[in-house]
């Protein structure tokens, strides 16, 4: 009997050494003490997106399409054109918000992009061309909201100076933070940035393949810099496009080029009238004897002779009235003077 309960003993200390060991949770906790953290999200990067009044539909979809690409940003109501552009550093403080992209739109057609860092600067200034919305394109390529995407940059970033600069500046602005409560853990897409004729063109592909194959998301849009600013929206001009040209400038050039066409038109059909000889060419009255009847044709010709001459003799006839009539008006005023004069 004692070999029994001793072997059924051994059996329950086994299984009990199996079980793992459940945390007891205090009985009371208090109110002010902080959640525990399973990661630690240290990159907290805010960027603040937002318009001012007088942007096209097609430039608000721009916006959101952005907006969707960037968990980590901030939203904000459209601000006046009216105001001073320092105003939105106090927006970004009342927000958090480390960074800023400001759509500005003039006339309807013409949009402008700021790229600000809000603490100490720098921020840049871009004209929007060749717009293109993920509506628009209809691509193929797909990704999760709010992954991840990975930064490519060309080569000519390296090059210059200014390049260097809006390369750390857009790492900074599209670069998901680690561990952000509002976005996924893996990379599924790619945003290129490729400079090209002094602009930066941007991309987004999905990312099919380990081995690099891609399908373009959207959207697509070429970014034209026209200065860098020291400040945030203001402050010491420290590069300048020289190159550029603005919106309404190429407009009037386009329209005086159309203008002038016209003008050559009508200065091209005033010569042709001018240089447009009478008479294409002289013929020869004498090559019409050879055809037809020849007694006809020698007929016609005397009556045109005939013609010609008593035309001519009508015409010195009546040349010799009016000098006749001429004549004797002077000579009626002639005697008349010495008449008065006796």
């Amino acid at each position: 009997m004692t070999k029994k309960n001793l072997k059924r003993k051994r059996t329950e200390c086994a299984d009990k050494a199996n079980v793992p060991e459940i945390e007891t949770l205090p009985p009371k906790r208090m109110s002010d003490e902080p959640s525990p953290k399973k990661v630690k999200w240290i990159n907290k990067q805010r960027v603040l997106v937002f318009a001012t009044r007088g942007i096209s539909y097609r430039h608000r979809h721009l916006m959101d399409d952005i907006k969707t690409l960037m968990p980590h940003h901030r939203p904000e109501s459209k601000m006046e054109r009216t105001t001073n552009l320092q105003v939105v550093n106090e927006m970004c403080q009342m927000k958090n918000c480390n960074k800023t992209i400001l759509f500005e739109g003039r006339r309807k057609r013409d949009l402008y992009l700021w790229f600000s860092n809000v603490s100490d600067g720098p921020s840049a200034k871009f004209l929007i061309e060749n717009i293109y919305t993920m509506g628009e394109l209809k691509m193929t390529g797909n990704c999760l909201k709010g992954s991840r995407p990975l930064l490519s940059f060309d080569e000519n970033f390296n090059t210059k100076p200014h390049y260097s600069l809006l390369k750390e500046l857009l790492i900074q602005i599209f670069g998901v933070p680690n561990h952000h409560p509002k976005s996924q853990p893996f990379f599924d897409h790619v945003y290129t940035f490729s400079v090209l004729d002094n602009r930066i063109w941007f991309r987004n592909f999905q990312i099919l393949t380990e081995d690099g194959g891609l399908a373009e998301i959207g959207p697509r849009f070429v970014l034209n810099p026209i200065k860098i600013f020291g400040g945030s929206f203001g402050g010491e001009v420290l590069w300048e496009n020289p190159t550029y040209i603005s919106p309404t400038k190429f407009r009037q050039s386009i329209n005086k080029k159309a203008a002038g066409k016209y003008v050559n038109k009508v200065e091209q059909k005033i010569a042709q009238e001018v240089n447009k000889p009478k008479e294409s060419y002289s013929l020869n009255p004498m090559d019409e004897i050879f055809k037809g009847d020849p007694l006809e044709k020698a007929k016609e010709i005397e009556e045109k002779e005939v013609k010609m001459i008593e035309t001519n003799k009508n015409d010195k006839n009546k040349v010799k009235k009016r000098v006749k009539k001429q004549l004797g008006k002077k000579i009626q005023k002639i005697s008349i003077k010495k008449k008065i004069k006796n």
